[in-house]
């Protein structure tokens, strides 16, 4: 027993060839990566503890991009080396879900840009950040479309078996906005910003309401269902999501739009029942989009909109 418990299999011993790991690849590993630049970009922002744990975030920032360039490599040779079982995954009514975590997985990275690379590199960083985050868009783009057309073309559901991770591949796109309302600041072409900042409020508004309509569908799932087996319970905290970097993405864009219209002339509004500090906090600066989602008055709508036409 004691020669038993002191072996320690070898890693890929199981394999039948080293290769397979590149075969057996899926992108439920990018989750991993997902989470370690949540905690990377996390640790700074720690009350009174934040700047003597920003080290540790940096290096985790570093760990996180390593990680995250191994998965892509290994995942990218799969398709190279065996497209034809890669493309399989599209039609698995789960692991498909996950391809969503690849985009958020990499805006953790470019968050990290502004957390910890300017200060280590410099403003040179915010270039390559820029470019990297259009990659973001189309990959969160394509996954918040890809894959709810699979969902509704080629895979077989039933609201006994949905779980929180039918979020994945939506949330996406709302990251996206949340780190472009991260970037617009940093660019130093104005045209850039006002791109930045109006491509992010299309993605925010893309997928917070229908990420919403999941999380009312799943409160049904599990009030007719109860609680999902113990297999999928962890994905239940991927509820919060939505909610966080919904919130999170009002407060940025909020913050970025009013100096960036501004500096292009654009005439704007300002709500007359709140107060500038109260909107401050509140994240609702003049220059958001409320008209979108219907989070003023009529009346208010009507005059800032007769203010707008008339300038």
């Amino acid at each position: 027993m004691w020669v038993r418990s002191m072996y320690r299999p070898k890693p890929l011993s199981r394999l039948d060839h080293p290769r397979e790991m590149i075969r057996q690849f899926t992108p439920n590993w990018f989750a991993a990566t997902m989470g370690m630049g949540i905690l990377a970009l996390a640790l700074p922002q720690v009350p009174g503890i934040g700047p003597s744990l920003k080290p540790v975030g940096e290096v985790l920032w570093f760990f996180n991009i390593a990680l995250f360039a191994l998965f892509a490599g290994l995942y990218g040779a799969r398709w190279v080396m065996f497209g034809h079982e890669a493309r399989r995954i599209f039609g698995h009514n789960t692991v498909s879900m996950f391809i969503g975590t690849i985009p958020m997985g990499l805006a953790t990275i470019i968050n990290g840009c502004f957390a910890f690379g300017i200060a280590r590199f410099g403003n040179g960083i915010v270039p390559v950040a820029h470019v990297l985050w259009w990659i973001d868009v189309a990959m969160s783009l394509a996954c918040g479309v890809l894959i709810p057309y699979m969902m509704f073309t080629r895979h077989e559901h039933s609201l006994d078996g949905m779980t929180a991770v039918w979020l994945l591949p939506v949330v996406a796109a709302e990251v996206a906005g949340a780190s472009g309302g991260l970037l617009a600041p940093h660019l130093a072409d104005p045209h850039a910003q006002l791109v930045t900042l109006a491509t992010s409020y299309v993605l925010w508004a893309y997928s917070v309401p229908v990420a919403f309509g999941i999380l009312a569908i799943l409160i049904l799932r599990m009030a007719l269902h109860k609680l999902p087996h113990e297999s999928m319970a962890a994905s239940s905290w991927l509820a919060l999501g939505p909610i966080g970097t919904g919130a999170l993405g009002m407060l940025v864009l909020g913050a970025d739009a009013p100096a960036i219209l501004a500096a292009h002339g654009w005439p704007v509004s300002v709500p007359s029942r709140m107060g500038i500090e109260a909107r401050r906090i509140a994240g609702i600066r003049d220059a958001l989009l409320r008209l979108s989602i219907g989070l003023e008055h009529v009346d208010d709508l009507i005059a800032g909109l007769e203010k707008g036409f008339s300038a």
